[in-house]
């Protein structure tokens, strides 16, 4: 029994009742909203041998970086592997067994050569791009997806998430001008596309346009919110804008509301709640004991699996005062190094050292602080992220500089922030620690 999806794609044990539930969950993901995983569990109650099917349940539970998402995700790469019929299907089974292996970089080549033979291959390039995200890898966010686009319009379903995808890609490589107009085409086409939405405001973050971010927040919050499994990150990118222009209050109202007051328990929210909370601690900004549920959040999720969670899990048990929870996970990393996976280039590249930094920051230890820092912000992409997110090192590195009253590596640091965001009311906040640092010397 096949059927064909709506790009024209053979799809291997699909009957006419299933399909309608699988289209529904591929645009689900394509905005990141209301619930993927539920429309393909009715895909698969309608057609148990549907290849594609247990292909997408199994990277809707791999993409998350979630670790109790592995189990599930292998008995779906092994049902999908039992029925997959076409060289793509094959494919996508080759790239889901070598993530379930925490083979990182193999799974983003599988796929990028069946993206090249099939670059309508929407859940292809998607999955591609996530891999793409989770490795540090930006010429690819931007590459995988430009390669496919001569074979897309606006005339066909999901376009805009192929707008999306080029959008970051163009942001994560320095091209702001022609990542805001795609991305913004990508919002036009489907407001509800969060990624498409957030491309533009990665875009406004590394310019440092903080007005026009809030406003391009704000002026679709309705679009990008609601029932999106995404919004705790676009809402964590509005926060930034205040933070930048020292709005405090906005950004605690945010934490404490859209951000982290249903207390998720979905890593990648607790990575972004984390995030901002470190950014308030680096500040001096009191945070009350907002710490403490973050850290008994993290403190039930396996550390050693993905080196980018862990770096935040750290900062999450340091800033609640749980000193033996991060030198407990820092010593599981001397295991997650020892192992035959991708992670383990993560941690020993970038993620014990950014670790151990944090974890010296806490000791009050800031000349620790810094030779770890300096070590790895260079090739922090390494372990994943994007540049908005890794800028948490070089936040951390600046203001334990100042801490640790090292006058000219302050001087060099905040100039070099100042040049990078010279219009941010923060930049200058620097600055002006800096050239207290030296009059008190």
């Amino acid at each position: 029994m096949t059927m064909q999806d709506i790009t024209g794609h053979t799809l291997t044990g699909a009957g006419e009742t299933a399909l309608p539930y699988y289209e529904t969950a591929i645009a689900e993901l394509q905005c990141y909203r209301a619930d993927p995983v539920a429309s393909i569990d009715a895909a698969l109650a309608e057609s148990p041998d549907f290849a594609m099917a247990h292909a997408l349940k199994a990277w809707l539970h791999l993409l998350g970086t979630e670790p109790g998402g592995i189990s599930i995700a292998r008995a779906e790469h092994e049902a999908a592997a039992g029925t997959a019929a076409t060289d793509r299907e094959r494919g996508h089974v080759a790239a889901l067994g070598h993530l379930v292996e925490g083979r990182w970089h193999a799974a983003g080549r599988v796929l990028e050569d069946v993206t090249i033979t099939h670059p309508r291959d929407a859940l292809g390039l998607l999955a591609g791009h996530q891999i793409d995200f989770f490795t540090g890898h930006s010429r690819m966010l931007r590459d995988r997806i430009a390669r496919a686009l001569p074979a897309w319009d606006k005339s066909m379903p999901g376009y805009h998430s192929i707008l999306g995808m080029h959008a970051f890609g163009l942001e994560e490589t320095g091209d702001y001008a022609r990542a805001e107009a795609a991305g913004r085409q990508g919002v036009e086409l489907q407001p509800r596309d969060g990624w498409s939405q957030h491309a533009v405001a990665h875009v406004m973050e590394m310019q440092c346009r903080q007005s026009d971010g809030i406003a391009w927040m704000r002026g679709n919050a309705d679009g990008w919110s609601g029932d999106s499994f995404f919004q705790v990150h676009n809402w964590w990118h509005l926060a930034l804008y205040h933070l930048e222009m020292g709005d405090t209050p906005a950004v605690l109202a945010l934490f404490d509301n859209e951000i982290y007051g249903a207390k998720s328990g979905v890593v990648m929210d607790m990575v972004d709640a984390t995030a901002l909370l470190w950014r308030l601690t680096l500040h001096g900004v009191d945070v009350g004991d907002r710490w403490e549920s973050l850290a008994d959040s993290w403190a039930t999720v396996r550390s050693g699996f993905y080196a980018f969670n862990d770096a935040h899990a750290v900062m999450a048990f340091i800033g609640a005062g749980r000193r033996d929870a991060a030198l407990a996970l820092i010593a599981t990393q001397a295991e997650a190094m020892a192992r035959p996976n991708d992670n383990a280039g993560f941690t020993s590249d970038v993620g014990h050292a950014v670790a151990r930094a944090i974890l010296a920051f806490g000791d009050g230890d800031f000349e620790a602080t810094v030779r770890l820092l300096r070590q790895v912000r260079s090739i922090s992409n390494r372990f994943g992220g994007s540049h908005a997110q890794r800028d948490v090192i070089e936040l951390t590195l600046i203001e334990a500089s100042l801490r640790a009253g090292n006058e000219n590596l302050a001087r060099a640091l905040t100039a070099e922030r100042a040049d990078r965001r010279h219009d941010s009311p923060l930049s200058q906040l620097f600055l002006r620690r800096a050239d207290a640092l030296a009059t008190a010397t």
